[in-house]
């Protein structure tokens, strides 16, 4: 009951953070929002700073939960992959991407939720890499002849993603530009057909 509690207070303070901005979002907004007194939602969260923590904590987790469920699928690895890479950035973004306070907001959580931030890159970084080192254990993949390493490879992937986010804020010019870095890694880490020669 209590996790019901906290998740509702969390997506009721989302959804007024995304509407006011984070700066101008008060902890009396929140309760209004959450359906309680602000008495009662300092019961649950020290101060604003503690919420907001917590909903990037929750939405980090939730992001990588569907980067496992992505890596899971069938289908090579690249796009397993590419899957697990929209996975994290839609559900860390979704909301908060189409707020007119966008910017602030994740301004402001470059600030408070830094570490958070970087503990799930770098755990989204260990999957990928993992799942790169899998795939080249099975022959599907290789990049020895790059000398170079599933998790340099996992990196790369991470700040393209990072960078085509940045380039446009068209979702189908960044989504062609995210295909075709895709498929300059696959040319370079697929294993030669054998029976071409």
């Amino acid at each position: 009951m209590a996790d019901d509690r906290t998740g509702h207070i969390l997506d009721s303070a989302l959804t007024v953070f995304s509407q006011y901005g984070y700066a101008k979002t008060t902890m009396q907004d929140i309760a209004r929002a959450a359906g309680m007194s602000r008495a009662a939602l300092y019961l649950h969260f020290a101060s604003k700073e503690d919420l907001f923590r917590a909903g990037s904590r929750r939405a980090h987790t939730r992001a990588l939960e569907h980067v496992d469920a992505a890596l899971a699928e069938q289908g090579d690895v690249l796009s397993r992959v590419d899957a697990a890479m929209a996975a994290y950035f839609g559900e860390v973004t979704a909301q908060i991407s189409s707020s007119a306070h966008g910017r602030e907001i994740f301004d402001a959580g470059l600030t408070l939720t830094g570490d958070i931030v970087s503990e799930t890159k770098a755990a989204l970084t260990a999957r990928l890499a993992c799942a790169l080192q899998t795939a080249a254990a099975a022959g599907e993949a290789r990049f020895s002849h790059l000398d170079t390493t599933a998790e340099d490879i996992a990196l790369l992937l991470l700040a393209a993603a990072d960078g085509l986010q940045k380039t446009s804020t068209d979702s189908a010019v960044q989504h062609r530009q995210r295909l075709l870095f895709l498929r300059l890694v696959r040319e370079a880490i697929t294993p030669p057909d054998d029976t071409d020669s």
